[in-house]
């Protein structure tokens, strides 16, 4: 299985908005069609940054990595 930790950016007002998911293509439709409340009310979205796991776990702990203070401070650094 390949597992994407993902970034994108409302172009309505830069918000950044962080996930986790086996379909990237689908999950930015899905993003930009309203179909998740916690983004929404920011559509349209675009992509910023894309990562690509094998493992679930690796994932995940990279998914928290990026929520976190030094997480945010890297992103800083590439959006």
């Amino acid at each position: 299985m390949i597992y994407y930790v993902y970034v994108i950016r409302s172009e309505k007002n830069n918000r950044i908005y962080k996930g986790l998911t086996q379909d990237l293509e689908k999950r930015l439709v899905q993003h930009n069609m309203g179909e998740h409340k916690e983004t929404k009310g920011y559509r349209p979205w675009v992509l910023v940054y894309s990562k690509v796991f094998t493992s679930q776990i690796e994932a995940k702990d990279y998914h928290k990595y990026l929520k976190s203070e030094d997480g945010i401070e890297f992103l800083k650094t590439i959006i």
